[in-house]
Formats: structure tokens, C-alpha cells, sequence
């Protein structure tokens, strides 16, 4: 294994281990900027830099099979900028069957073609998001969703956070090279970041001209409706007062694209058996792969947010949603998704384990909401059909700071700073 020097512990580390010895290649998959190649190079015994190193990509879209030589695993960086490097990965995996040959990772869904082949068993994909709070050390761990779901959990004391410092953890993000700087210089980079997915990343994608202009009209759209199910008729009305109209169509196409270079990643709906007659929302709910990008977007800043804690509220549901996502996946690859019936019942987040055995959440800022939190997932527990997904193995409100216990009802209480894998 190779050193990397400042390198912080990742959840996915574990998996991408178990993965190179279980598999060929593995993909790792993510946002530009969440450290996918500081990752992979704690694995990598030789690696190329596709999108630094301009002669290595000439010479590799001529003839990919120049970048395969070196030692294992070796590490293909942006893989995609040499869109014929796939097939040829393939065919020296498949002829050579040893496990852990090739890590790619990839910034973006290339198009579908009918020149690349699919993959096959002797692929792995890893899915990485920026840093969770436990990640950068602005978590403690102690109550951590495996223990949830184990009904191994023990009360903890709360982190010492506080409305400032969470609006402050919202506002910076998950980003490695951002997570010890201050919330000004987050903005800073940020601000750069979506103004180079608006007029590079996506023209990148898929050679389709977009406009800058309006893709920032949509993105500053969806960062207003985080956290809530608008449709994309909703959003390109919200957009609708500019001297561009973007339409339904051309809205759906950027979040596409959007989704495909990990920007936007919706949250979908749970579909449960119910005892009720109720009525499932199916439409997925707007978020960010990092509630930075939605505040950056905004242009709020920590100072702003606080006075403004119906934003804040959205914003910090977002947060929770990325942290779970990121410990759910080191669960047994877990999905997170969330509930909401057509009587107004609602779950901000719902994690369904691979066995089926499900966990709900409800997301509060404050306190003062916990009660009415925990009789809606009660609520939610008696609906849902236990002869088809059981009881649930954990219901909990995550909250802003506090201890975190477990309430007479069975419902836990945890502060985002207690929360971990």
C-alpha cells in the first residue's frame, strides 16, 4: 500500500480493499474535488494522471493500451478523458483473471456507446462522496448506524456543537482540501467549482453545448428547493422571471446531466407495503452531493444562515442525508431514501439494509420539534406492513447538537456530531 502524506481515513477504504481482493478492477465513482485519487492512491503501486498529463491522454486516445503497463493495481485517473481505455482494461482483466489489477476512477457517466463493452463480474464500483462529519473529524462516531442496526447503540455524550458551527460545517463541506479551511475560503473555491461545471464539466460530458447561464439559473433553482420534491416543472417556473426561460425539457436534461458529473444526487422515494390505504409520493427529493454546493449557490453564509433557519432547516437535512448515504454504503452497500404518504406522513430518510431490515429518520435543527419527530416515525413503524419489512431495526431524530439517549418510546435522539458508520 502506498503512503499518502495528510491522507484522512475514509469510509470507503475498507470496501475499496475488499473489493481489489475480490475483483480485477475496481471503479471508483464520484465528484471532482471528493478525493477519489488520494483514495485510490493509498492502494495504487503505479498510477496516471489522464487529466494532468496531456501527452499520456494524446497518446492514450490513439492507442489506449499504452496506459496499461505498470504495477499492480494500477491506478487509471479520470479514465473517461480516454473513453477507449475501458475496452482495453476489460480485455486484459478477463485474459488474466488475478484480482486487484486496475483501479479507474471517474468524475463523470460517460455516454453509453455501442463501442464499450459492459462490465462484468471481474468489476467492482465504488461509489465516494465528499468527507462525511466523522470523516473530517467533526464527528465523534459514537453512535454509529451499524450499532443502530445491531440494537448495539449506547447513549453518548453530545460533540460541543452548536448552531454556528454547523451552519459553518454546512457552508465549508465535505471537501478534503476545503474541510480545515474557513467558511469564506470554501466559498471562494466553490463559487469556482459550479462555475467550472456550468461551462466545462458538462460540454465535457457529452460535447453538448449548454448554456452556462442557464445551467446556473437551474443549479441556484434546485439550491432554493433543496431537501423537497419539486418537480423540474416547479423549477424552470422558479427560473421563469429571467430573460431566459428554461422549460421543462431543457430542465430535466441539465439535472441529467448535472446527476451524471455528481453534482445533483436525488433522493428517492420509499416504496414499503402499507397496512393503510395510504397513497406513496414517488417523486425524488432535490439535494446536492454536498449541502456546500446548495449554499455556495445561494451565496449564504454561515452568518446569514442562522437568521434564516427555515434555509438552514433544508440545508442541514441535506447534510444528515449525505452522512447517512456515506455510512449506509459501508453497510453492506445500504440505500437511503425517504417516506411520504399522501396523509402528510413523512420520513426525512430511510435506510433499507440489503437483508430488507429498514431504519427511519427524521431530521429537527433544534429540540424542540423532537416530540412531534419521534410520534410521526412511530407512526410511520405501525404503518408500514411488518409481515413483508418488519419492525424497523432503529427509529431516531437527528438533531443539532445534544446528547445523544434513547427515549422512553424507543426512539433515539442524535446529534449529527455523534453519527457515524
Amino acid at each position: 500500500m502506498s503512503a499518502v502524506v495528510g491522507y484522512k481515513q475514509r469510509v470507503v477504504d475498507l470496501e475499496l480493499a475488499d473489493k481489489l481482493g475480490a475483483v480485477e478492477a475496481v471503479l471508483i465513482e464520484g465528484p471532482r474535488g471528493c478525493g477519489k485519487t488520494w483514495t485510490a492512491r493509498t492502494r495504487a503501486n503505479s498510477l496516471v494522471r489522464l487529466d494532468i498529463e496531456d501527452a499520456l491522454r494524446e497518446a492514450g486516445r490513439v492507442a489506449p493500451q499504452v496506459l496499461l503497463p505498470g504495477d499492480r493495481p494500477r491506478l487509471l485517473d479520470e479514465w473517461q478523458l480516454v473513453p477507449g481505455l475501458w475496452n482495453h482494461v476489460k480485455v486484459e482483466v478477463d485474459e488474466s483473471g488475478a484480482k486487484g489489477q486496475f483501479i479507474l476512477t471517474g468524475s463523470s457517466v460517460p455516454p453509453d456507446t455501442s463501442t464499450r463493452q459492459p462490465a462484468s463480474t471481474r468489476f467492482g464500483r465504488i461509489r465516494m462522496r465528499p468527507m462525511s462529519l466523522a470523516e473530517s473529524g467533526h464527528s465523534s462516531g459514537g453512535i454509529s448506524l451499524a450499532g443502530l442496526f445491531a440494537g448495539a447503540a449506547q447513549p453518548t455524550a453530545g460533540p460541543g456543537l452548536d448552531i454556528h458551527a454547523i451552519a459553518a460545517r454546512i457552508v465549508i463541506g465535505g471537501w478534503p482540501t476545503l474541510v480545515d479551511g474557513t467558511p469564506e475560503q470554501a466559498m471562494i473555491a466553490l463559487r469556482g467549482y459550479l462555475d467550472d461545471v456550468s461551462r466545462v464539466d458538462l460540454q465535457r460530458l457529452d460535447g453538448v453545448r449548454r448554456d452556462p447561464a442557464n445551467v446556473e439559473r437551474v443549479v441556484r433553482s434546485i439550491a432554493r428547493n433543496v431537501s423537497t420534491a419539486a418537480s423540474a416543472t416547479a423549477i424552470g417556473r422558479d427560473v421563469a422571471g429571467s430573460d431566459s426561460v428554461v422549460d421543462r425539457h431543457t430542465v430535466v436534461d441539465y439535472i441529467k446531466a448535472l446527476s451524471r458529473v455528481f453534482v445533483i444526487e436525488d433522493l428517492p422515494a420509499w416504496g414499503p407495503s402499507l397496512r393503510s390505504r395510504s397513497t406513496l409520493r414517488v417523486a425524488e427529493k432535490r439535494h446536492f452531493v454536498d449541502p456546500s454546493l446548495a449554499a455556495t449557490a445561494l451565496g449564504i453564509s454561515p452568518e446569514r444562515m442562522v437568521l434564516d433557519t427555515n434555509t438552514m432547516g433544508l440545508l442541514f437535512e441535506s447534510l444528515v442525508v449525505r452522512d447517512l448515504r456515506i455510512y449506509a454504503q459501508a453497510l453492506n452497500e445500504s440505500r437511503v431514501c425517504y417516506y411520504q404518504d399522501d396523509t402528510g406522513l413523512e420520513a426525512d430518510a430511510i435506510v433499507v439494509h440489503r437483508d430488507g431490515r429498514w431504519a427511519a429518520f427524521e431530521v429537527k435543527l433544534g429540540q424542540s420539534l423532537v416530540d412531534e419527530a419521534a410520534r410521526n416515525l412511530l407512526s410511520l413503524a405501525d404503518r408500514v406492513d411488518q409481515d413483508a419489512h418488519g419492525r424497523p431495526a432503529a427509529l431516531a431524530v437527528v438533531t443539532g447538537w445534544g446528547a445523544a439517549y434513547q427515549r422512553d418510546d424507543s426512539v433515539w435522539v442524535i446529534p449529527i456530531g455523534t453519527l457515524g458508520a
